[in-house]
C-alpha cells in the first residue's frame, strides 16, 4: 500500500502551462465570467468508463453538507450499553440516558485540475465535453486513492498466507468476527485487491478436490453470500506510479469495514465522503477560460475523505507460497 499513499505533485496553473499538462487549479479562474453552464451541466449527467465514482462510493459513501459541517464520531460503547435498573417506581421518572459521542467540526476542501488545450490540436465538435471527461476521472481516480489510504491508515492489519494448506474464507470470517466483537456491528462490505483475488483462487485451485474448486470459482457475489456481507468488490483500477509503470490501487490486501449509501453525516459508516453539492446538485463546476489561440479547461469540485469511525476495520494483507 505504500505506492497507494503516494500523490503525485502537479504543477501550479501560472496562467502560462504548456499545452495538455494537467495542472493544480488556480483559484484566480473561479469567477463568474469563466463558468460553463452547459458544461457544468453535462458533468453532472457523466459516467466515467472504469467506474469509479461507483466504487468510491462503495469505499466512501457521499454524504452532502455545507462547505463547514460538524458531526458526531462513532462510539460503539455508548449504542450497547445495557443496564438492569429500567424499571420505573410508582411516583418517580425512567432513568435518563445521554449519548454523547465526540462533536467534530470539519469543512470541504476545494480541489480541481486545469489543462490548457491548444486550439490547432481541436479535433471534434464535443471536444470541450472530452476534456471534461479526461479532467472529471483524474478527479476520482485522486479521490479513490485517498478513500483508499483513509481506509488503510485506520485498518487493524493482519498477515496472511494462503496456500494449499490454508483456508482464506475462514480467515475472513474470522475477521468479520473479531471486527464484530470491537466495534458491535458486523462488517458488510469487503474489497479485494485484483492481487489478493488471484491468491485465493490460486490457493482453493491448487488443492485440486470439488469443494475446493467450487470455492475458487465463486464470484463477489457468491463470496458475499458466505460471508454474510451486503457486497464483495475486485478492485481492478491502476494509477500511473512512475515513468512507464503503473500500480495497483489496492493489490494483495483485503478491507472489511461497515458502510451504507444514502446516509447521514452522524450514522456509523467507518468511511464518509462528505461533499458540497454545486449548481443544480451537481458534484462539478467546470470553468472555460478562452484566449485566441487556446482555451484553459478547469473541473473543480468540494469534498473531504473522513475515517468517523476506526473501530471494526479489518485489513489482511496476503501472501502466496
Amino acid at each position: 500500500m505504500e505506492n497507494s499513499q503516494q500523490h503525485e505533485v502537479l504543477p501550479a496553473d501560472n496562467g502560462q502551462n504548456h499545452e495538455g499538462i494537467i495542472c493544480a487549479a488556480n483559484e484566480s479562474r473561479f469567477n463568474a465570467a469563466h463558468y460553463s453552464e452547459g458544461l457544468t451541466a453535462f458533468s453532472s449527467g457523466y459516467k466515467d468508463p472504469e467506474n469509479l465514482g461507483a466504487l468510491l462510493e462503495f469505499i466512501a459513501p457521499a454524504v452532502s453538507v455545507g462547505r463547514r459541517f460538524e458531526f458526531k464520531k462513532a462510539d460503539s460503547s455508548e449504542a450497547f450499553l445495557s443496564e438492569a435498573d429500567d424499571v420505573r417506581a410508582i411516583g418517580s421518572a425512567f432513568k435518563r440516558v445521554e449519548y454523547k459521542g465526540e462533536s467534530v467540526n470539519e469543512k470541504t476542501l476545494n480541489k480541481g485540475l486545469t489543462i490548457r488545450v491548444d486550439h490547432d490540436e481541436v479535433v471534434g465538435d464535443d471536444w470541450q465535453e472530452r476534456y471534461v471527461q479526461l479532467l472529471i476521472q483524474r478527479l476520482y481516480r485522486n479521490e479513490l486513492r485517498r478513500a483508499i489510504a483513509a481506509l488503510n491508515n485506520a485498518a487493524k492489519a493482519t498477515k496472511q498466507k494462503w496456500d494449499t494448506k490454508s483456508n482464506p474464507d475462514a480467515d475472513l470470517r474470522k475477521a468479520l468476527i473479531e471486527a464484530a466483537n470491537k466495534s458491535g456491528v458486523r462488517p458488510n462490505r469487503i474489497l479485494f485487491g485484483e492481487g489478493a483475488w488471484d491468491v485465493r483462487a490460486c490457493a482453493y485451485e491448487n488443492k485440486e478436490n470439488a469443494a475446493s474448486i467450487r470455492s475458487a470459482d465463486m464470484s463477489p457475489e457468491d463470496l458475499s453470500r458466505k460471508l454474510l456481507a451486503d457486497e464483495v468488490r475486485v478492485i481492478r483500477a491502476r494509477y500511473q506510479s512512475g515513468f512507464g509503470e503503473k500500480s495497483q490501487m489496492v493489490g494483495n490486501d483485503v478491507y472489511a469495514y461497515f458502510a451504507q449509501s444514502e446516509v447521514t453525516k452522524d450514522e456509523p459508516s467507518n468511511v464518509k465522503r462528505f461533499v458540497t453539492p454545486v449548481d443544480g446538485g451537481s458534484h462539478f463546476r467546470v470553468y472555460l477560460e478562452e484566449q485566441a489561440k487556446y482555451t484553459d479547461l478547469t473541473v473543480e469540485h468540494y469534498s473531504n475523505i473522513v475515517v468517523t469511525s476506526n473501530l471494526g476495520i479489518q485489513k489482511i494483507n496476503v501472501t502466496e507460497a
